[in-house]
């Protein structure tokens, strides 16, 4: 049985604080006064933790000191101090791992450079390993950009090295730009196609013998077997091409490359 676990809402949370505050066997011991949005801030920071979000109340009213009333005033300044930054909810160790990496990939698929930096920062906030994300990108060069501008696997290859060689954080201005070049550049999955076509008969069918005029006769005495017999070096021909069989008899026709518009 699946069960999916879908975080608190920020008004759930919102709601939990309120008692909190209230509870006479916790926070409702001390005198507080804070602002319903103050307590929504806290709800939103805290990205569906409760926890996180109970903590950084606890923190506040823990921290500041009561006025001459004998109130512990909570603003939005004190509660921004107790809560830091937002908390990730991103798990690199669960499924969320999976969903942000096939949403980076799809949006630079799909050629959404801003959904593209997003899932990107979520990864590098969520502490995913910024190697993996730069084979990521360069997995998409090579799949869905290809011939269409070769040049992006030219740059996501070499981004990938450096941000081996750099490291964070500034490795995330490297992995930025090259995802964005991958999201920003004409796409193409001929080649991805072809091989994945010619990899399937290869695996499926009986694929004949390669002619023997285009193999190799490293031994002498092997022409005499036909070894190389008959090949025309396409150099020899104007525009350096000549027609010749290259395919085996059982796959002539077959065409596995089919070239498509964004080719130049």
């Amino acid at each position: 049985m699946v069960f999916k676990l879908n975080p608190l809402t920020t008004d759930n949370i919102f709601t939990i604080l309120k008692k909190a505050i209230k509870n006479p066997e916790g926070l409702g011991n001390y005198n507080i006064n804070i602002e319903d949005n103050t307590l929504q801030k806290i709800a939103e920071i805290s990205n569906g933790d409760v926890r996180t979000a109970l903590n950084s109340l606890e923190v506040a009213v823990l921290t500041t000191p009561v006025d001459n009333n004998g109130i512990i005033n909570i603003t939005n300044e004190i509660a921004a101090e107790c809560t830091g930054k937002k908390k990730s909810i991103f798990d690199k160790n669960g499924d969320s791992h999976y969903d942000n990496i096939s949403a980076f990939i799809k949006s630079m698929r799909g050629s959404d450079p801003d959904a593209t930096v997003f899932y990107l920062a979520r990864a590098i906030e969520g502490g995913e390993d910024p190697v993996f994300l730069a084979r990521r990108i360069v997995i998409a060069a090579a799949e869905d950009v290809g011939l269409a501008n070769p040049n992006a696997l030219v740059v996501a290859n070499s981004a990938m090295q450096a941000v081996a060689a750099v490291g964070m954080p500034e490795a995330r201005i490297i992995l930025s730009e090259a995802a964005v070049y991958v999201a920003n550049s004409k796409k193409s999955n001929a080649t991805y196609l072809a091989i994945n076509r010619a990899l399937e008969d290869v695996r499926t069918k009986d694929t004949g013998e390669i002619p023997m005029h285009i193999r190799n006769a490293p031994v002498s005495g092997m022409e005499e077997f036909g070894y190389g017999k008959g090949y025309k070096y396409p150099h020899d021909y104007p525009n350096h091409q000549v027609e010749q069989q290259y395919l085996p008899d059982k796959m002539l026709g077959t065409k596995y490359y089919i070239k498509d518009e964004n080719i130049d």
